[in-house]
């Protein structure tokens, strides 16, 4: 059996970032406290809590004093800056510069829409960390989609910018674009030009490991995706790879995995998303050579 891990997969430069930011800092005290989940995998999680590092939610931020605290990859609203100055908190701010710089440009659109009484549509998870640090950037007036019914709460008599998630289906966007403009064009019909300004903020170093991991799916006849089961963008490219093969299976670690998914003479690719790290895809790969010749006859 021939097993290969998918040198594209692992940590994106926002989570890589971040995570060295925190064992940096772990480095020269015994505690840091993080807000949220620094990376959707569970492993890695556990890994740097025992390093030393403590997550803790928003409501655990407001009782903290006197303290350093990591933003992870995904970014903040402002009111987290806020709360630090007044609690003096010294913040990590390991935020990903790609979610910075759409964090600036969707509080300029809003600047704008405000003036023209328009509205800022993000596509992304409702609730996900990234889509809380850019809809506070909007004063919460966001209008967060993800379906198509989502649609329903836009008033399409006026002005729309839509952004997306950085970690977001690129077709996704396109299709829900696509729709919006036609319900805005069907409200404004004796308008010559609609007014719709669709943003594609995805990152590319996401967006791009689409058709990478298109490839990888069909080089391989069995596909083990590794990821952790709340990252969003672990389940949109295990998509990915299902769509492409149908041998393919998605693990949280080595412990999923099922003898019955292989045959001896198989090509096996080990491939994850962007929140998953080399060390687990690594271990995986180890353990699945190990089950091999535990089985091979004496």
């Amino acid at each position: 059996m021939q097993v290969t891990i998918d040198k594209n997969s692992g940590y994106c430069f926002g989570v890589e970032f971040a995570i060295k930011m925190a064992e940096d800092e772990m480095e020269q005290s015994d505690q840091l406290y993080c807000l949220g989940d620094i990376v959707h995998n569970d492993m890695e999680v556990k890994r740097l809590r025992e390093k030393g590092l403590v997550v803790i939610d928003r409501e655990e931020l407001q009782e903290l004093s006197n303290c350093k605290v990591l933003i992870r990859a995904h970014g903040e609203p402002p009111e987290t800056y806020k709360t630090a100055i007044e609690n003096n908190i010294e913040l990590i701010d390991a935020s990903c510069p790609v979610v910075l710089k759409l964090q600036h440009r969707v509080k300029t659109a809003f600047d704008r829409m405000e003036r023209e009484n328009g509205q800022i549509v993000i596509y992304g998870k409702k609730g996900h960390a990234e889509v809380i640090g850019l809809t506070g950037q909007t004063l919460e007036k966001a209008v967060v989609v993800m379906e198509e019914s989502d649609l329903e709460k836009i008033d399409y008599t006026r002005p729309v910018t839509l952004f997306s998630q950085t970690t977001k289906s690129t077709k996704g966007f396109y299709d829900l674009s696509q729709k919006i403009e036609e319900r805005i064009k069907n409200a404004n019909s004796e308008m010559e030009e609609v007014p719709f300004n669709a943003n594609d903020s995805i990152c590319r170093q996401v967006s791009n490991r689409e058709p990478q991991l298109q490839r990888f799916a069909h080089e391989n006849d069995v596909i083990l995706f590794v990821s952790g089961k709340k990252s969003s963008n672990g389940k949109a490219l295990y998509q990915v790879c299902l769509n492409e093969n149908k041998r393919s299976y998605f693990i949280e670690n080595e412990t999923e995995m099922n003898s019955e998914w292989f045959k001896p003479e198989d090509k096996v690719g080990v491939c994850g998303a962007t929140s998953t790290p080399m060390w687990l895809m690594e271990q995986v790969k180890s353990h699945l050579e190990s089950m091999e010749e535990s089985a091979l006859p004496i």
